[in-house]
């Protein structure tokens, strides 16, 4: 029986975009998001705003049109579709850390950071959505 594990959420780019090299014609355009979760606390009626992290991975073919990453600015407002991945890692203070990584499927930009904006209704689709590359799997 075949499962389907994706997530859809709305976030603003912490950082631009870098398109890094992978060989093999393998390119990741890595980019963070933070979704912000706001509430207001029952007792005090405080606003209350958690925020989470996200890195995302968008990846492509040597022959696709790495333009995207034009739009994939700082405070950009974007809705990404993806593969969630959790992953574990020792940080420098010798302290076992996780992330949250999306491998995006796709990306909606719903707001440009950029007042010269022009084109705010940006599609990008990965060309094979269906298979997720993992590098770290595939580097060895």
């Amino acid at each position: 029986m075949a499962t389907v594990f994706e997530t859809t959420f709305i976030g603003n780019i912490g950082r631009d975009a870098a398109i890094n090299d992978m060989g093999n014609g393998l390119f990741a355009i890595n980019f963070p998001v933070a979704h912000n979760k706001n509430w207001r606390e029952r007792k005090s009626g405080n606003m209350q705003t958690r925020t989470t992290w996200i890195n995302c991975t968008l990846w492509k073919k040597n022959d696709a049109n790495l333009r995207v990453v034009d739009f994939l600015k700082k405070g950009t407002l974007v809705e990404l579709k993806g593969t969630p991945v959790a992953k574990g890692f020792l940080g420098e203070d010798g302290q076992v850390k996780a992330e949250i990584r999306l491998n995006v499927e796709n990306v909606n930009i719903l707001r440009s950071a950029s007042e010269d904006f022009e084109n705010s209704d940006v599609h990008e689709n990965q060309e094979d959505a269906s298979t997720v590359y993992d590098y770290e799997e595939n580097k060895r």
